[in-house]
């Protein structure tokens, strides 16, 4: 049985986690820092920071018997791709699956966020992502798509707080605003706890909103290797 370590920001991301990987043969350890999110507004806070207790706790958790771990946090996914480079196992960020999927699409996205910290490190990625595959194939692709990004304000210091069903109700509300004022473009609830807001809007409306709980199981399955019980 493949272990996978999931290294959280916040709790409430290990219930979404074991839901979503329920059906597969694997362990679940899980760790939660929630530090660099209470400390993101201090004055002379950075990149380094986050740098710095990301690679440590990733070799951290390297040594206590995984065979992957997983990134639930897009802060901490935004530095992955140098500190991940120190560790000898996979790790994989939560965004992956995503930007695996923005790759094969050919479509104008608009990618929502509840966390104002977070928007820069993952819509870096994003462009990183897209500008790789116009690179791979430039004369199959006619122009670099220019995706969005927009922050449901209010929202995040919710869910910091604990009040989950205050947080689902305001973040269901407000991807649902985005995708009625965005018609045409794909909406994407870029954090993993945005995920069962976007999955109520998809059921009320029928329009779809990504989110990286709905593709994670299967990039797994190509990546890891893992298999239902």
């Amino acid at each position: 049985m493949i272990t996978i370590s999931c290294f959280h920001a916040h709790y409430s991301n290990i219930a979404l986690i074991e839901e979503a990987l329920s059906a597969y043969a694997v362990e679940l350890v899980h760790y939660v820092d929630p530090g660099l999110d209470r400390l993101k507004h201090d004055v002379d806070f950075s990149d380094t920071i986050t740098k710095d207790k990301v690679s440590q706790t990733l070799q951290w958790i390297e040594r206590c018997h995984t065979d992957a771990i997983l990134v639930t946090c897009t802060l901490f996914a935004a530095v992955l791709e140098q500190e991940a480079r120190e560790i000898a196992i996979p790790v994989i960020g939560i965004d992956d699956p995503l930007l695996a999927e923005i790759q094969r699409e050919n479509k104008e996205y608009i990618f929502a966020f509840t966390n104002p910290a977070t928007v820069e490190g993952t819509m870096a990625r994003v462009y990183q992502a897209l500008q790789q595959d116009y690179e791979k194939e430039p004369n199959c692709v006619t122009e670099v798509p220019q995706p969005e990004a927009v922050c449901i304000p209010g929202t995040f210091q919710l869910i910091m707080r604990g009040d989950k069903e205050g947080y689902l109700a305001a973040v269901r509300e407000g991807l649902q605003y985005i995708a009625g004022q965005h018609p045409g473009k794909t909406v994407v609830a870029a954090q993993l706890s945005m995920a069962p807001a976007a999955a109520l809007v998809q059921a009320d409306t029928g329009i779809a909103i990504h989110s990286p709980l709905a593709l994670l199981a299967t990039y797994l399955e190509k990546k890891l290797g893992i298999a239902p019980h």
